[in-house]
């Protein structure tokens, strides 16, 4: 049976972190690319709490206290300014079927797998999430798109505009000039990315 078609798992609140006891459910979580084993128990990273949390999956409490969603939202932000970006990105990814996992080197916010590839290749993309507007990033990832591309990964800019609307570029080159405004900057991380790269395919 899917965890789609589960009602509830279970798991506990400890240091501000969601985790799983049962032996079963950690196994089918893991098989499907959430949390990490270790010890016995399937500690889940904040996004992904949020996403089985937010699709009511996760019944999460602490002690005898019943965590919400809208709750465990304002926890994570004490500890992650962005998560919110985050969530939002990754609960879009999986929603589009795609496994995702936590990012690793070069800033990046998750690990996105080929439809099909978790557990038999490693992660196909880097992504990383951009508010519209705000530009803290793309600096950075001038720097690092060959080195990125070298490895066999595809860099993503995940783009959340202020609609709510998540729009995906694949990188290829950026040669933002230091001076450009912010507005104008943000209009050319379209036009310096090699296409819009559809999450659908």
């Amino acid at each position: 049976m899917s965890i789609e078609a589960d009602p509830e798992i279970q798991g506990v609140l400890i240091k501000n972190q969601a985790i799983i006891l049962e032996p079963n459910r950690q196994q089918e979580l893991e098989q499907k690319g959430y949390g990490e084993i270790e010890k016995d128990k399937l500690f889940l990273k904040s996004f992904e709490s949020l996403y089985l949390l937010y699709t009511s999956r996760l019944a999460l409490f602490k002690g005898k206290k019943n965590i919400d969603f809208g709750s465990f939202l304002q926890i994570c932000k004490k500890q992650d300014e962005a998560i919110l970006t985050k969530f939002l990105v990754y609960r879009d990814l999986r929603n589009r079927g795609y496994t995702v996992k936590d990012g690793f080197g070069f800033g990046s916010d998750f690990r996105v797998y080929g439809k099909g590839d978790f557990g038999e290749k490693g992660a196909k993309f880097l992504v990383f999430g951009l508010n519209e507007g705000k530009q803290e990033k793309i600096g950075k990832l001038q720097k690092k798109v060959e080195e990125i591309t070298k490895m066999g990964k595809e860099p993503i800019i995940a783009v959340i505009q202020r609609q709510g609307e998540i729009i995906y570029y694949k990188i290829s080159r950026m040669n933002f000039n230091q001076n450009t405004s912010k507005r104008s900057e943000e209009r050319r991380v379209g036009k310096e990315c090699r296409s819009r790269w559809s999450p659908y395919h």
